[in-house]
């Protein structure tokens, strides 16, 4: 029976497997968060479209008054913001198209920001927070809980293929 102590590499190794450990359980939860992060910006922008199309007459007179998109008239501005709100948040939930539909929000999330000719702090916030989620949509991808993933392995794509 060998009873000397460990040599610092065994140690070593020993200590960086134990460390390891609580990352790998945290790298489970990580598909968790990417649908978390969808469902919740998908329900903000989901809810901003439903508000718009619930009062269309003041949306357009806020488009044409409040809002300075740049370069489009306030009601093709108000469609398209609108529609994109709409549309990309619903896609955004089910996890289709993505990083298409996080670029989406986050062109519709800017936007929004600059078209405004004042913000206060806390809106600013929301938009700051909201653009951080839709940017690690966009660079991680929607994750295993999303119909990306199932389009994907339907096609029989390799999983580090996979977002």
């Amino acid at each position: 029976m060998n009873t000397t102590p460990l040599s610092p590499p065994t140690l070593a190794a020993r200590l960086i497997a134990l460390a390891r450990l609580p990352i790998g359980w945290v790298e489970h939860l990580q598909p968790l968060a990417q649908l978390a992060a969808r469902l919740y910006i998908a329900g903000v922008f989901f809810r901003s479209g439903r508000t718009k199309i619930a009062d269309w007459d003041t949306t357009l007179a806020l488009f044409e008054n409040e809002y300075h998109v740049p370069l489009l008239p306030p009601d093709i501005a108000a469609w398209m913001g609108t529609g994109g709100e709409l549309g990309l948040s619903v896609l955004l939930a089910l996890g289709l198209a993505g990083r298409f539909s996080a670029a989406g929000l986050s062109v519709l999330n800017v936007v929004a920001v600059l078209s405004l000719a004042e913000i206060n702090e806390a809106a600013l916030l929301g938009h700051q927070f909201w653009g951080s989620l839709l940017l690690a949509l966009l660079l991680w991808g929607p994750g295993k809980l999303s119909l990306d993933n199932l389009v994907l392995r339907w096609l029989g794509l390799p999983p580090r293929h996979r977002t």
